[in-house]
């Protein structure tokens, strides 16, 4: 009976991050209309949602404004017009900083000057020395901060060991394991929570897990992470995400069984916003283009083009991947 019990209680430690117009933007080029955006706000508070991820705050001298829809930089103008009535109760706004591809210092004002709440700092190992200044950045200016370590697949044993002691030592609130090809399995995501948790434990940070779904892992991956401990799981509206896309928010919050969350609103506004996208063309979502990257550990980017393009010939893409370097 105590076992059934403990089964039965909720981890209040646990916090749901809604990255659908971060990396649902990717899909399409973060051409967000202001009524989805206010509507997905409205949605994530009535369902619970801790955080929002509202898009990158990338360069506008590295990318073309006017190619991308204004969440790819996410002003302070544009935020305020928007969230201008964001509540007490309601998710806190997150946004993404990439290593070398942002300029932090200035585009990122101090947190008494944001409606922001969270910079996401997202890095590969090779760059955990920049990532750092970015972390110790943006803690200076009041926000709470995570650390995104992507394509961790790809990375040795020692030399993610390094970056997470470097890592650990600075003022960052969460690490995050990123599996950003969709290429690990359950038992290896155990594996790899270890090795975070031997970090996290030793300087006191929280966990978080991002899934992409090449393999359709995504949310058996982010189950068995929470399941070794960690607290932040990332999700979106259908999956909408790079390629393959990521874990279901519908999946997760129903999986979590917590009554301060609520089903009911993100099934309606995937019924009233998600679908009419998918109708209109916009594609996203598990195909077996992107089980092969999955499977051989590799970059999206030929599975995301072969879509594009519209090719059929997909025993083909299957041999370019595999003699890809």
């Amino acid at each position: 009976m105590k076992e059934i019990e403990k089964m039965m209680e909720c981890r209040e430690s646990i916090k749901v991050l809604d990255a659908t117009m971060r990396d649902g933007g990717l899909v399409n080029d973060f051409y967000f209309s202001d009524e989805f955006v206010k509507a997905l706000y409205k949605t994530n508070k009535s369902a619970g949602v801790d955080y929002m991820e509202i898009g990158y705050k990338a360069s506008k001298e590295m990318f073309d404004p006017t190619k991308f829809g204004k969440w790819k930089f996410c002003s302070e103008s544009d935020i305020e017009s928007i969230f201008a009535d964001k509540a007490e109760d309601g998710p806190k706004l997150a946004v993404m900083a990439d290593v070398g591809r942002c300029d932090y210092k200035n585009d990122i004002v101090n947190k008494s000057e944001s409606l922001v709440d969270m910079v996401r700092v997202a890095t590969y190992v090779h760059t955990i020395p920049q990532a750092v200044d970015m972390i110790e950045d943006a803690a200076r200016k009041g926000y709470e901060v995570t650390c995104n370590i992507m394509a961790i697949s790809t990375a040795q044993e020692n030399d993610l060991k390094v970056a997470l002691e470097m890592i650990g030592q600075s003022p960052v609130n969460c690490i995050y394991i990123v599996d950003s090809y969709g290429s690990i399995y359950p038992e290896e995501m155990t594996r790899v929570c270890d090795i975070y948790n031997e970090f996290a434990a030793k300087y006191n940070k929280k966990l978080g897990i991002h899934a992409h779904n090449n393999q359709q892992l995504a949310f058996a991956n982010s189950i068995e992470a929470i399941g070794c401990g960690v607290d932040y799981v990332d999700a979106t509206y259908s999956g909408m995400g790079r390629g393959a896309g990521n874990t279901y928010i519908e999946s997760m919050i129903g999986f979590l069984h917590n009554p301060k969350y609520n089903l009911h609103p993100i099934v309606s506004f995937v019924e009233k916003y998600i679908n009419p996208m998918k109708e209109q063309g916009i594609v996203w979502g598990y195909d077996m283009q992107y089980l092969f990257t999955g499977l051989l550990n590799r970059h999206p980017k030929p599975a995301i083009d072969y879509t594009k393009d519209g090719r059929k010939d997909i025993m083909a893409l299957y041999n370019e991947i595999a003699l890809m370097d």
